[in-house]
């Protein structure tokens, strides 16, 4: 009679056995090797580029803020979406030439604690109010937001008006820009979002940092290149419609100086495909001058041969235009029938 039995014979399961046995342990083995090297990467970057500035505690939790140069008003610079404090280093030394300039990291991100609170643009505004009171930074201030900052300064203003001589927005996001940019770009976030999870989920174990995403820059690398940075990211990227919505019930700055930069629409962008360049920058243009409408103040200027990292790319664009309302809140500072 024929046997039914599809089993392999007992020498072959025992052959089986070790074999998913020894690639179990290979592949722990594997991941504790990236482990290592992660941490001891991350040890070694921070000891060789030591964190600039300070902690302070903001409530249970602490965050990261780099104060340097003297006058008024301080210039506070709020980075871009899962960017810390180091995308600002070719603008800071320059603008301290002039006045007090503060870079922090928001929570989560770079050196910073990560925060119990929601991260939308509203608490964010929130949080960076309560570190610049709690390290001694007083108003009046010059906010400058690049990309996601932008709805940050936004609301800040919204918030605590009294407090803002001026505001510089870096290729700042609109809060329609989802509505109103092609569909198949919105289905390319998407993408990212898949992208940025698997980079979350394997940053523990080295393996961004294998793949070169961490970059060759070992500043930016110390302050970047971590676990929770990249978490944060990725949450604020789920969160960043409902950040949108919040900025939209900003309001019009009315009349503080507010000056407007743009990346050159003119410039390749291989990371878009190229039949949704032309009308996601049509769109963006009309937004960005939109933005420049927000205060009767309102300047806009077009960074050329610059990407969407102006500060980044054309540096010296960023320093003048904040130099330029700098110069304007002073002067309006001074000025005999002057009101707060």
């Amino acid at each position: 009679m024929m046997s039914t039995d599809t089993n392999p014979p007992a020498p072959a399961r025992h052959w089986i056995r070790i074999i998913a046995r020894i690639l179990f342990f290979a592949a722990v083995l594997t991941l504790f090797a990236g482990f290592l090297y992660e941490n001891i990467s991350e040890a070694r970057d921070r000891r060789f580029h030591p964190m600039p500035g300070q902690l302070i505690d903001v409530g249970g939790y602490k965050m990261h803020i780099n104060c340097t140069g003297q006058g008024t008003p301080t210039v506070v610079l709020d980075s871009g979406l899962g960017d810390s404090y180091v995308s600002w280093l070719k603008v800071q030394p320059q603008i301290a030439k002039f006045t007090r300039v503060c870079s922090y990291d928001r929570a989560g991100l770079g050196y910073s604690d990560s925060s119990p609170h929601p991260r939308t643009s509203r608490v964010m505004a929130e949080e960076l109010h309560t570190l610049l009171h709690n390290a001694g930074v007083s108003p009046p201030y010059v906010l400058v937001g690049h990309y996601m900052g932008g709805y940050n300064v936004r609301l800040f203003a919204s918030l605590y008006r009294s407090e803002v001589a001026g505001m510089v927005l870096v290729d700042s996001s609109h809060p329609e820009q989802e509505k109103r940019f092609p569909q198949a770009l919105n289905d390319l976030d998407k993408t990212w979002v898949r992208e940025q999870e698997f980079l979350t989920f394997s940053m523990p174990f080295g393996i961004p940092r294998l793949l070169g995403f961490c970059g060759n820059d070992a500043q930016v690398r110390a302050a970047d290149c971590n676990f929770h940075s990249y978490r944060e990211g990725l949450t604020v990227l789920k969160t960043f419609s409902e950040s949108a919505a919040q900025a939209s019930t900003a309001g019009s700055l009315g009349d503080i100086p507010l000056a407007v930069l743009s990346h050159d629409p003119d410039l390749p962008q291989p990371e878009i495909p190229a039949d949704l360049i032309k009308p996601m920058n049509e769109a963006w243009e009309q937004m960005q001058g939109e933005l420049a409408r927000l205060s009767s103040r309102g300047t806009r200027t077009v960074a050329k041969n610059s990407s969407h990292y102006i500060q980044l790319d054309r540096p010296e664009a960023v320093v003048e235009a904040v130099r330029g309302i700098v110069d304007q809140s002073r002067q309006l500072e001074s000025a005999p029938n002057h009101t707060n």
